[in-house]
């Protein structure tokens, strides 16, 4: 940073300084009424950061369909090319919680661009990596910058809005956290099957570039994170080394774990045993590390303080629940149709999209109603739904038409908004503004773990309800029940006049009986998810109305 930049930081902080205590300067209109207000329309600044945040959710999951494609060009097994998943998610995870410690040293706005920077770049590299090893670690250090994207996009926003209008401003920008992840895998599968799995990676350098420009040109970091910024300048802090190192083993450790443990098998596996025991043990002496921090009145890592706030962890929780049912329920439908109704990726695709205009639509009226309602009310409104309409789509058989799927995914859609947004709103309750970056960081890290939690969640009871379906099931099916007998010698027969001999027709039939009963434990363990997901979202709906509720005048920034 420059001399004069230094000066300039300085003098703003005199100025808010001078504000506060009655003095005279350009701080002392918006410290009047009680808030600073940016130079340029809110507005702008929303599309702005919306925009990045588009581009960032949406590489997330657009990989996920070019993983056979990524795998073939790089001469990489299909288990290998998942790593191209998971090391986004690793990074992703570790950066998340570090941000708004960044952030505060270095400036948001200037912390902000450099992950911008860090994103586009990374991205350029993905597109022209030689081989997975490469591409591996400029996925790395893709994660690592879009986890900071997240966690500055919404403290501007929770800087950048009054109090009544900030629950539209969270829609426009929960838009493109819920409508990405809905298109991606269609976008994802076009690109790959028309060009090839590289302009994944190249689209986003002109995105990067357009951001970075709105970004110098309308965002600013107000007063008080100058204040901050120059005080912990002026206290000559150390960096917190030791918290970077054990805030990076727990969260990774704890992503490996969620993306790799049904794929190794869990405990059976040495190396997610490992791993399970590096995140246990990082989060212990991460926990205990940070309080210390506390207790000497340093700048820690992640500010444990507001999980005490009763508010701000009934919606770390809520929100982390969010993310285990809506990201879980997002995967087993596309599953369900393709494993089980013979759809093509495209058309499962295009199931979602149903949602993703529900959203559209439902968004930006939930954000202008959000300032005139109790935002408990919808929160609880929002739950119910989710359950209800997951409770409606467990009743799924063999036979049901994407009239009925989309229906129960518009449903589903509809209350994203009515929770992601009050949600959003209450964790700010009662937070001080200085500390807007460290409760954006925890609150996206509970929706990012609560997404994996439900990923992995979705892979292991799949497979171990079936099984239990399966071994139910199989017990009725034997020689002397009769039932069984006389579809065995239907389905011979049939066969038999069909030029199978005997013996070939009665074996055939076996077959036939035991693939059709594999089908019903599968369908009855997607069945039993989806009810499993349910009864979270209906549990959640009498604890909304424990979180305090703002008061009309106050907000959630005050």
């Amino acid at each position: 940073m420059s001399e004069s930049q230094d000066t300039h930081f300085t003098s703003v902080a005199d100025t808010v300084t001078s504000a506060e205590t009655g003095g005279h300067g350009q701080a002392d209109a918006p410290a009047q009424k009680g808030r600073w207000k940016p130079s340029f329309n809110p507005w702008l600044v929303t599309l702005t950061v919306t925009l990045a945040t588009f581009m960032e959710v949406l590489d997330t999951n657009i990989a996920n369909v070019a993983l056979p494609h990524i795998a073939g060009s790089l001469a990489a097994s299909q288990s290998e090319a998942t790593w191209v998943i998971s090391s986004y998610l690793v990074a992703n995870a570790v950066s998340l919680p570090l941000s708004g410690y960044v952030s505060a040293i270095v400036g948001r706005k200037r912390f902000y661009m450099l992950c911008v920077a860090a994103f586009g770049i990374s991205s350029l590299l993905c597109g022209l990596a030689p081989n997975l090893g490469c591409l591996l670690f400029f996925r790395v250090l893709q994660g690592l910058g879009g986890g900071g994207l997240q966690t500055s996009e919404q403290a501007i926003l929770a800087d950048t809005f009054e109090p009544e209008k900030l629950g539209q401003a969270f829609a426009v920008y929960g838009l493109a956290v819920v409508v990405a992840p809905a298109i991606g895998p269609v976008v994802g599968g076009w690109i790959t099957d028309s060009y090839s799995w590289r302009w994944l990676f190249f689209l986003n350098v002109p995105v990067t570039i357009l951001s970075l420009f709105l970004t110098n040109r309308f965002v600013e970091d107000p007063p008080h994170l100058l204040k901050e910024r120059n005080k912990l300048r002026s206290s000559k802090s150390q960096v917190d080394y030791l918290g970077f190192a054990l805030t990076a083993l727990a969260f990774a450790s704890l992503e490996v774990v969620l993306d790799k443990g049904q794929e190794d098998d869990w405990f059976g596996s040495h190396f997610i045993t490992t791993m399970v025991v590096f995140a246990v043990a990082g989060f212990a002496a991460l926990i205990a590390w940070e309080i210390n921090q506390v207790r000497k009145k340093h700048k820690p890592i992640i500010e444990v303080r507001l999980l005490a706030r009763p508010s701000f962890a009934l919606a770390f929780s809520m929100m982390f629940l969010f993310g285990v049912v809506m990201y879980g329920s997002t995967i087993l439908l596309p599953q369900f149709q393709q494993e089980l109704l013979g759809y093509t990726a495209k058309d499962a695709g295009l199931t979602l999209s149903i949602g993703g205009i529900a959203t559209v639509v439902s968004m930006p009226i939930i954000g202008a109603v959000v300032a005139k309602v109790d935002a408990r009310k919808m929160l609880a409104l929002g739950f119910l739904i989710c359950g209800v309409s997951l409770w409606y789509m467990s009743m799924i058989t063999l036979d049901v038409n994407n009239g009925y799927l989309s229906e129960v995914r518009f449903f589903q859609s509809i209350c994203l908004g009515l929770i992601f947004i009050p949600v959003q709103t209450l964790a700010y309750n009662g937070v001080p503004m200085e500390l807007n970056a460290d409760a954006s960081g925890l609150v996206n890290l509970s929706r990012n773990i609560g997404g994996s939690v439900g990923t992995s969640v979705v892979g292991t009871l799949l497979a171990r309800a079936a099984q239990r379906h399966q071994t139910y099931l199989s017990a009725n099916l034997s020689g002397s029940e009769s039932l069984y007998r006389s579809q065995v010698a239907r389905v011979s027969d049939y066969l038999a006049h069909h030029g199978f001999s005997l013996p070939e027709a009665n074996a055939a039939a076996i077959g036939q009986i035991y693939t059709q009963l594999g089908i019903q434990a599968r369908l009855l363990s997607y069945s039993d998810v989806i009810r499993l997901f349910a009864y979270l979202a209906l549990i959640v709906v009498p604890f909304c109305f424990i979180v305090r509720r703002p008061k009309p005048a106050e907000g959630p920034m005050h």
